[in-house]
């Protein structure tokens, strides 16, 4: 069985042990056996990138291009082969893993492009004789903290945009406990391209060992985090008591609005789309699907026609239209949260329970509860997995309301024929990013990403407003001696 090591300051290390990286779709199949670090590792890491920062903040635009250009590139070309390895790991179906992959590459060659953009401000003083200028200079050691539900593409869009590499940041990166091979890939990418050694290191092992070194490492000047609420909250707690730079994506019980203009067929595809697909496993899914009087009947049989017809299995046999859920925890979790659910008055109107398929795996089958208030738990707690709840409501007002009773606010959509309303809820809506009558689920690269409320802490992720987290701004006065 293969062994994966950590790279650190431009090589290969073994870490203090090893973890199997197991198939959600086959657990008799063990992609690789990847390296842990421990504390002692983890800081090495980090002073490797802190050595090796003043040369790369002062390199050229053009390198940092080139470097990323190269791994977009690359990604390219071995799109299948690694969006085989996404989908193997992590369970999404191997379309959705090539897309991904192909997300990740442009998402570096997009960012390269911003590495030659990265300007100034020179602007006239108050002040006769006086110059003013402005710099955007980089943070300095960043760790980069990533989820297990988009392996590739969240790495690709903290390592590659404007946020680290493209402004002159040095990384230490750690990738999930559950997905690190795609992580470990990128790496291996990048060791091959002129990036100079330490400027990026990869430390695969726990959050208590490697992740809880980052966060209080007084070297580490940012960080960025996506994950769950509680670990967010709890980093966002310890930059701040340091005054470090913090970046958090903690997720979303995202509202799909259905109103009786929409169009049946639409509205449907929306939320099939947004509540099932890629396992129900992102953080954009609507798991709550609100829907007015006249159209909630239809709405509801629409979809359960739907669902009857989707394949679940092994996330790489051709026509499976939702893989496994990524482990036995997280299906353990999805199951509480359904009979929860039951047991607070909604209704199981389809599916929700374990199936079996010709491998031994974490298979369920999507699940639809209906008569749910937005009161309930279901309603209330992010699940993280293929069920989705339909609270019914008079009209659109009681809609807008009832989408925005929540502690959290990253995406928001609606399905409607109405101007007037589609108009008011992109205003109206209490979230980062708003769709009309598409998914909730399903966003640009070149444009920010981020919420509000609970859902996201500090500037926005991806496109220019990036730079906002990974640079500084530094004002020059200057006057003829």
């Amino acid at each position: 069985m293969t062994t994966f090591h950590n790279y650190i300051n431009g090589e290969w290390l073994a870490g203090v042990e090893t973890r199997p990286n197991i198939n959600p779709s086959d657990t008799s199949d063990v992609i690789g056996h990847y390296a842990q670090a421990d504390v002692a590792q983890t800081e090495v890491a980090i002073a490797a990138a802190t050595a090796a920062f003043p040369a790369w903040a002062s390199a050229t635009p053009q390198l940092r291009f080139d470097v990323l250009d190269a791994v977009g590139n690359e990604l390219l070309a071995r799109k299948e082969e690694i969006g085989r390895l996404l989908s193997r790991e992590e369970g999404k179906t191997l379309p959705e893993g090539i897309g991904e992959t192909m997300r990740a590459a442009m998402i570096f060659k997009f960012f390269a492009g911003e590495a030659l953009r990265c300007g100034g401000e020179n602007l006239p003083s108050v002040r006769l004789g006086v110059g003013v200028e402005m710099y955007r200079q980089p943070v300095g050691v960043v760790g980069l903290i990533a989820p297990w539900n988009f392996p590739i593409a969240i790495p690709a869009w903290k390592i590659a945009p404007a946020p680290a590499l493209a402004y002159g940041n040095c990384v230490v990166f750690k990738p999930a406990e559950l997905v690190p091979g795609c992580g470990w890939t990128l790496a291996d990418i990048l060791s091959r391209t002129a990036l100079p050694k330490g400027v990026f290191n990869l430390v695969m092992g726990p959050g208590s060992q490697v992740g809880n070194t980052l966060v209080n490492s007084p070297a580490v000047r940012a960080i960025s985090f996506t994950g769950s609420v509680g670990t967010g909250r709890r980093i966002i707690s310890s930059c701040a008591a340091r005054q470090a730079k913090v970046q958090a994506e903690m997720g979303g019980k995202n509202p799909l609005i259905v109103l009786d203009d929409a169009d049946l067929g639409v509205a449907i595809n929306a939320a099939v789309q947004s509540a099932y697909f890629s396992t129900g496993q992102r953080c954009t899914a609507s798991s709550r699907i609100i829907v007015t009087e006249a159209i909630h009947d239809d709405f509801v049989a629409g979809v359960l026609a739907k669902l009857k017809t989707l394949k679940i299995d092994h996330a790489l046999k051709a026509g499976t239209d939702i893989g496994p859920v990524v482990d036995a925890r997280q299906l353990d979790q999805n199951l509480r949260y359904v009979a929860l659910a039951q047991k607070e008055g909604g209704t199981l109107a389809f599916g929700g329970e374990v199936v079996e398929r010709e491998t031994p795996g974490f298979f369920q089958i999507p699940a639809l509860i209906t008569e749910t208030t937005n009161a309930m738990t279901i309603s209330r707690e992010e699940v993280f997995g293929p069920v989705a709840n339909v609270i019914r409501v008079k009209d659109y007002d009681e809609a807008l309301a009832t989408a925005n009773d929540t502690e959290f606010g990253l995406s928001s959509g609606i399905c409607t024929r109405s101007l007037k309303h589609a108009t008011h809820f992109k205003l109206h809506a209490q979230a980062g990013m708003v769709m009309v009558n598409l998914p909730t689920a399903g966003v640009d690269y070149h444009v920010p990403f981020g919420g509000t409320k609970g859902s996201s802490y500090g500037p926005r992720e991806q496109g220019t407003y990036a730079r906002e987290f990974y640079t500084t701004v530094k004002t020059a006065y200057s006057a003829a001696g």
